[in-house]
């Protein structure tokens, strides 16, 4: 069975796209040059807003969550695990970890990329202001 989610974003002059350990995408529209995980703002969708069926899914033991960023005609995509520990409350954020750490934040664990793993290419037509970003989630159980 496979559960998809899409969200669509935006690019932001303040994207660096430099942290080793995780990516994100936020609803939140401000964005300063600290927040080096961040590769996509004005997120339609926070981890509270994912439906019920993708959120199920990707708590049983065993799913396999495939993130897949699409900007400027390129495209990353990153695979990790659900848990039974991920709840999903954040109402902005959705952050990709390559560790096992959870919060209401995290939307999968054990990534196999963070944001400085992305192609500088991507991260070019990322730091656009306005720039259109898709986002599509799936859930493979």
């Amino acid at each position: 069975m496979r559960v998809v989610e899409r969200i669509e974003a935006l690019g932001h002059r303040n994207i660096t796209a430099k942290n080793r350990t995780t990516f994100e995408v936020t609803k939140d529209c401000h964005l300063t040059k600290r927040g080096d995980c961040i590769v996509a703002v004005n997120a339609t969708k926070g981890a509270v807003d994912l439906s019920e069926e993708f959120k199920e899914s990707a708590i049983q033991e065993g799913a396999r969550i495939i993130v897949v960023v699409e900007v400027g005609g390129l495209k990353e995509v990153a695979k990790g695990w659900g848990s039974p520990l991920l709840t999903f409350i954040h109402p902005t954020d959705l952050v990709v970890r390559k560790s096992s750490y959870t919060c209401g934040r995290t939307l999968m664990i054990n990534s196999d990329k963070a944001a400085k793993d992305f192609s500088r290419e991507l991260v070019e037509h990322l730091k656009k202001p306005g720039q259109k970003v898709m986002v599509t989630l799936m859930v493979e159980v």
